[in-house]
């Protein structure tokens, strides 16, 4: 890329670019980033390969994996984007105008939701109410409410009843038909709410991960992205003590996180409150990182591809959904040239071009200056 164009990768002046890398390194890995690295691992000895491909799975219930932070770190941006969003329309229009935006937003997302999940094209009785873009939609409108109506005190109170609520819940109150408490995949009441109150779809047949209850403490997620962004929009605290803060915390998050996992298990699927704090410890110190290297000492080159998808990560997220990157890659090193060089090489290569598809596509609209704005 011509040095020009690298120059500078703020689109938009008073942006914090940290934040767009951030969410670009999360949806990097939904838009072909884990499929590139889980087939550049195959060239790795098994003793390697096996815990790193590892990572690029969701835990099958108890248990913390990378690829199990990149839902709840998208949560947490949209927290952040709620503050983004909602303080210059509240500022010069007041709360009616912010309304309107925030229920246009929520609307948009949880509609495409159900796009994303073929709709009604499956029959009504399997449509999928709750999904990943129905939860963010979800989390967007109650994080914005909270934000509107509270103060960050109140909206602290808020998030510790949400986390110690649904502990309390799950810990110490049996599901019905059950003699005793369990965390168990289907006998917890995550799964039971959505098995007996979830309209149309169930997931597997029983319960859908992105169900009813499971939702409140996804909410808790949110809201710790409205702190960060509060302090990371603050004039009256320092760069590098905002690092300090977002470092220190998620470092203190994850352990305390991991510590309440010992009774109350980190769970993925029905969203524990244990899971909130490790995956909202390890979004803070992932924040931290990227603003100490991206706003504060101005190295930027290096996350412009991250850029570029951050400025249009539900764009490429539905490109990717109506189209099969990975088929048209197939097209153009697929057939006789994946017989040649075999599997580990020619995975790699698919792997690469669909990756490689994602990138040209956000990069031209990126040039072009054509984002979605929801």
């Amino acid at each position: 890329m011509p040095e020009a164009e690298t120059a500078s990768i703020e689109p938009i002046p008073g942006r914090i670019v940290s934040v767009d890398v951030l969410r670009g390194f999360d949806m990097f890995w939904i838009v072909g980033g884990e499929g590139f690295f889980a087939a550049l691992f195959k060239f790795f000895g098994p003793g390697i390969q096996k815990p790193l491909v590892r990572q690029l799975h969701h835990s099958h219930w108890v248990g913390f994996r990378f690829y199990d932070l990149i839902f709840p770190l998208f949560v947490f941006v949209v927290g952040m984007s709620v503050v983004f969003s909602l303080e210059k329309i509240l500022a010069q229009k007041g709360k009616k105008a912010a309304y309107r935006r925030i229920f246009r937003r929520f609307v948009i997302l949880y509609l495409l939701g159900i796009f994303y999940y073929q709709g009604i094209q499956n029959g009504i009785e399997n449509i999928r109410l709750l999904g990943v873009l129905q939860r963010l939609a979800i989390t967007y409108l109650f994080a914005a409410i909270f934000f509107i109506h509270l103060n960050r005190k109140a909206m602290l109170a808020v998030l510790v009843a949400i986390l110690i609520g649904y502990w309390a819940w799950l810990s110490f109150v049996p599901v019905p038909g059950l003699h005793e408490v369990s965390f168990a995949e289907g006998k917890n009441w995550a799964n039971w709410v959505d098995a007996h109150y979830l309209p149309f779809r169930k997931w597997n047949g029983t319960w859908d991960p992105e169900g009813l209850l499971s939702t409140i403490p996804a909410i808790a997620s949110a809201l710790l992205g409205v702190f960060a962004a509060l302090i990371i929009r603050s004039r009256d605290i320092e760069p590098m003590r905002k690092v300090t803060i977002f470092v220190g915390g998620g470092i203190a998050m994850v352990v305390v996180g991991l510590l309440w996992g010992l009774q109350f298990p980190i769970i993925k699927k029905i969203w524990t409150s244990s899971y909130v704090l490790v995956a909202g410890g390890y979004s803070a110190l992932l924040l931290g990182i990227f603003y100490l290297i991206v706003d504060v000492w101005k190295m930027q080159k290096w996350a412009v591809p991250f850029v570029w998808i951050g400025m249009n990560p539900i764009t490429i997220y539905m490109a990717r959904n109506i189209v099969s990157f990975d088929s048209l890659a197939k097209r153009v090193v697929g057939g006789e040239l994946l017989t040649v060089f075999g599997e580990p090489v020619g995975i790699f290569l698919v792997k690469t071009v669909s990756l490689g598809f994602s990138l040209w596509l956000v990069h031209f609209l990126f040039k072009k200056k054509v984002f979605l704005k929801i």
